[in-house]
């Protein structure tokens, strides 16, 4: 049996369909709400790497902030001790 180069495209194209279909399936997504609930995982992806970026900024500002007034203490009270 010989198939054409167009029918074992078909024939793959089903086949794998037909085991995409099956694994969203397994995983729950066999509905039509899938998309929905596909799009809300990366929303909350997307919101944990922002909370997580923005955590890291505010640690960065923080130890900032404190070695300048750290800084600035120390050479207020050395300027203090001098006078």
């Amino acid at each position: 049996m010989q198939l054409s180069e167009e029918e074992l495209e078909a024939i793959i194209d089903r086949a794998a369909k037909r085991g995409a279909k099956e694994a969203l399936s397994n995983l729950g997504l066999h509905d039509e709400k899938a998309a929905a609930d596909v799009r809300d995982m990366r929303d909350l992806i997307s919101a944990w790497r922002n909370t997580r970026r923005e955590a890291v900024r505010t640690a960065v500002r923080i130890i900032t902030t404190g070695t300048i007034l750290f800084i600035g203490a120390a050479i207020w009270l050395n300027v203090k001790t001098r006078l």
